[in-house]
């Protein structure tokens, strides 16, 4: 006995739906788990790397398919692989609670590790561990955001726990060499940049070894490319200026 489908139901397995309203009705696709924000981000070209199928669906779980009129009023085309596009960026990927969990607690994870790698205390000048940061975090009740990245949130991150514990980005040290002629004047315009400086020698040329804030960086190397025609040199020496060992947090 053959069992009769309707022509209209797809069925689906292991599938990310990514749903948007337009129209007055819903319009869903199916794609592979972990491939929509890859297609987000840039990282994924190909389509259909992404899209389960070229079709739009008004539920996919149920495997019922969009019709034809209903695409044509919402979208202003019945190319489904345009309507999938359109969907994929900009519509809401949906997720299980279970899924959302595990997704935000990745997540949380992530941002207490770049903030571990990123900070030490100041005053000891030690790291501390992943564990103590996600304890802080814990402390001041921060919420993940899913829609933000996870560097960026790290950033609000340390921002906040400023307030609670001793908390600094680790500096980066450099050592750049200036021509005489420029030396003492680029010295008083780089001086505001500058955390410490180690070192200096002033010889033929001007040559500073010193630490930085990591959010420094761009503008000292501005400054020397611009203002020394490209004739000064900055090298990094060491991205972190740490000491060995965990900082414990009480």
């Amino acid at each position: 006995m053959s069992i009769f489908t309707p022509t209209n139901q797809i069925r689906l397995t292991n599938v990310a739906v990514v749903r948007m309203k337009k129209g007055g009705k819903r319009f869903e696709i199916a794609c592979y788990k972990n491939k929509v924000m890859s297609w987000r981000s840039g990282a994924d070209k190909d389509l259909d790397e992404v899209l389960q199928t070229h079709s739009v669906f008004m539920n996919v779980s149920k495997g019922q398919v969009a019709k034809k009129e209903d695409l044509l009023k919402a979208f202003g085309t019945e190319d489904q692989t345009e309507i999938c596009k359109q969907i994929l960026t900009k519509g809401e990927v949906q997720v299980s609670e279970r899924e959302r969990s595990t997704q935000l607690e990745q997540m949380f994870r992530d941002i207490a590790t770049i903030v571990a790698d990123k900070c030490v205390n100041p005053e000891t000048k030690r790291p501390y561990t992943v564990n103590l940061i996600e304890r802080a975090m814990k402390d001041i009740h921060y919420s993940v955001k899913p829609t933000k990245g996870t560097k960026q949130q790290a950033l609000d991150v340390i921002k906040q726990l400023k307030e609670t514990i001793k908390i600094e980005r680790a500096q980066m040290r450099l050592r750049f060499i200036l021509p005489a002629k420029d030396g003492k004047r680029l010295k008083e315009k780089l001086k505001p940049l500058i955390a410490h400086i180690e070192s200096e020698d002033f010889q033929q040329e001007l040559e500073i070894v010193c630490l930085i804030d990591p959010g420094c960086f761009r503008d000292i190397d501005e400054v020397i490319r611009c203002e020394t025609k490209g004739k000064g040199t900055l090298e990094v020496l060491s991205l972190k200026e740490v000491e060995e060992g965990d900082e414990k947090l009480e």
